[in-house]
């Protein structure tokens, strides 16, 4: 099969409207746990003159929020006045009228408008994937980003009988590994002409731990091959065609922690000669929250008001991949499929939900620029 010529750039978007921030709990608590390593890390940065904090690949900025509002406090309560700059990163098709609305208090929870509560905090926005430099050099403080860089920059290729790489074959699976490795070696060179020296990189990105598990894989049901499942029972219903099928490949790669660990481990690598450190990097696990709540609420939570709960957190994220798989059909007829499938999940955890779950699997990374 030809390689296809689809980008991230081109095809992906987390759904907007502040869909995805509502929709994403478990991505906010594992957020919220960097909030004490990011405070150390600021104890340790150097000072400049201005504070330049970047959050690559933000969506709408809702699920980082409280955290920004928290340290930002806590500099400002330090007696640190210095003039502060954000900048949220995405794609393009990213949802920013959103992202602004909920920094100046016009969506979501006004209490962390932090824009609107201190002075000298300015917000800004950028709309390219954090692939490509996207600051001038030696300007970043500190950069964070979470559960975005799993996304490689475009496909390697089409998977034929699986929605993911984790699902893949060793052919497919090795071809994704490659172009995950060559962006992860742009993304750190990108990032280290970004920072100032001693400035921090801190990022927890979607990975395969220790024990083999990553995202909706933890030990339940696995996420993946139920929405492998599921699509395929689309095309043998003569839904969808074959090709329609194997579109629906995620630009994804799950990284192990070795992948992660590779260009620091070489003194000789790119990232190494550019000064790049790893101070920390180890695997994190976080519970679904939406399963926690239906285990402590079985006796008045029915199943289906679980599953009710659970699909739209996959779907807030994975939607893109199957409605782009279905683009050349018009716009109605793609709504109802794409419901259709998600139904189908919805039904099947309805019917069982034991082991139906979206538990998170993170690599934690702390990484800085030495200073020469």
């Amino acid at each position: 099969m030809n390689k296809p010529n689809l980008n991230t750039q081109s095809v992906l978007s987390m759904k907007g409207e502040g869909y995805y921030s509502q929709k994403t709990v478990g991505a906010k608590n594992a957020i919220d746990k960097m909030e004490v390593l990011i405070e150390e890390a600021f104890k340790n940065i150097p000072k400049v003159d201005k504070l330049r904090i970047a959050d690559f690949g933000s969506a709408d900025g809702g699920t980082s929020q409280e955290m920004w509002f928290n340290i930002i406090e806590k500099i400002k309560k330090s007696g640190d006045n210095r003039e502060i700059e954000m900048l949220y990163t995405d794609l393009a098709s990213n949802d920013f009228s959103v992202l602004f609305r909920m920094m100046q208090g016009m969506q979501g929870n006004d209490n962390f408008a932090y824009q609107n509560k201190f002075e000298n905090v300015f917000v800004h926005g950028c709309g390219t994937g954090f692939h490509k430099q996207l600051m001038s050099n030696n300007s970043l403080s500190l950069g964070f980003s979470a559960t975005a860089m799993h996304y490689v920059s475009e496909r390697p290729c089409l998977i034929n009988n699986h929605v993911h790489m984790v699902g893949s074959n060793e052919k497919e699976k090795k071809q994704f590994k490659n172009q995950a490795l060559k962006d992860w070696e742009t993304i750190l060179l990108n990032r280290s002409n970004e920072l100032v020296p001693g400035g921090r990189f801190i990022c927890i990105n979607f990975g395969i731990d220790e024990k083999g598990r990553y995202l909706g894989n933890t030990g339940g049901h696995n996420m993946f091959n139920n929405f492998t499942k599921h699509w395929k029972n689309l095309e043998q219903n003569g839904i969808i065609t074959n090709e329609e099928f194997v579109n629906a490949t995620f630009t994804q790669h799950y990284r192990t922690v070795e992948e992660f660990r590779k260009p620091f481990d070489d003194p000789n690598s790119e990232i190494s000669k550019s000064g790049l450190i790893l101070k920390r990097c180890e695997t994190m696990f976080t519970d679904c929250p939406f399963k926690v709540h239906y285990n402590k609420n079985k006796s008045t939570m029915s199943s289906r008001e679980y599953a009710e709960t659970l699909i739209p957190t996959m779907r807030s994220w994975s939607e893109t991949v199957f409605k782009t798989a279905l683009e050349k059909r018009n716009p109605n007829e793609v709504n109802q499929i794409v419901d259709q499938f998600y139904n189908a999940y919805l039904e099947e955890v309805t019917e069982n939900p034991s082991g139906h779950a979206m538990d998170y699997i993170h690599i934690v990374m702390d990484i800085e620029k030495k200073i020469n």
